[in-house]
């Protein structure tokens, strides 16, 4: 059984192609919803937010297997997760989880390389994280802010962008892209457009990071002269 834990953090697109994947392969889906937002600590933003959101899905989703009888739980991280600082490790570790993809210390390559193997159609499928990763620790979590992120990131998506993230810096948007959002980024018509766009959604100011995608760049420390 696959269980898809839903929060507003999590873009919509992510629990509709989960269903629909689970639907071609014929494997039963439960989606548990969790109201993180109840959690005044998480709102808060401090450095322990990912552990707080884990530990609050991994209960919903272990009281998912009791209600159908399932003794083991699994979840999907791998070898290269341990080479970054992610709080929800821990929440993992506590809950007695498995992670079996660690176990057999496989990383991402080898893992969409054998789904490849596997024919499964997701091998190739773009890493998405939660929407409250996009905003600065510190700087409150609210609705409206994800809603504004979750909108600037679908935009992008749906005008061809690859592996894409829009940080959230109070009302600046700074995106960051592959090469591919370079390239598409080179045509004027279109930054006006995403310009117009990113403004309906709610930011002021919309800026490209030149050094582009990357992981954990909201935990890079700057020093200012």
């Amino acid at each position: 059984m696959a269980v898809t834990a839903s929060s507003r953090s999590l873009p919509m697109r992510e629990i509709e192609e989960a269903s629909a994947f689970c639907e071609r392969e014929g494997i039963r889906h439960v989606i548990c919803e969790v109201n993180i937002f109840k959690n005044k600590e998480f709102i808060k933003n401090n450095r322990d937010r990912c552990y707080l959101c884990k530990k609050e899905m991994l209960v919903k989703i272990i009281r998912a297997a009791e209600e159908f009888g399932i003794k083991n739980i699994a979840e999907g991280s791998h070898t290269d997760d341990d080479a970054e600082d992610r709080p929800g490790k821990v929440a993992v570790k506590e809950s007695g989880v498995l992670s079996p993809l660690r176990v057999a210390e496989l990383n991402k390559e080898e893992i969409r390389a054998l789904s490849k193997e596997m024919g499964l159609t997701v091998w190739d499928k773009k890493a998405v994280c939660c929407l409250a990763t996009r905003i600065p620790y510190g700087e409150e979590i609210n609705v409206t802010k994800l809603g504004m992120i979750e909108n600037a990131e679908k935009y992008l998506n749906d005008n061809g962008f690859g592996q894409t993230r829009v940080r959230c810096h109070g009302n600046i948007a700074r995106i960051e892209c592959d090469e591919t959002g370079f390239a598409l980024l080179a045509e004027p018509g279109l930054r006006a457009k995403i310009y117009d766009a990113f403004k309906e959604y709610g930011f002021t100011y919309v800026a490209l990071d030149l050094i582009g995608y990357r992981t954990g760049s909201m935990g890079e420390k700057y020093e200012f002269i």
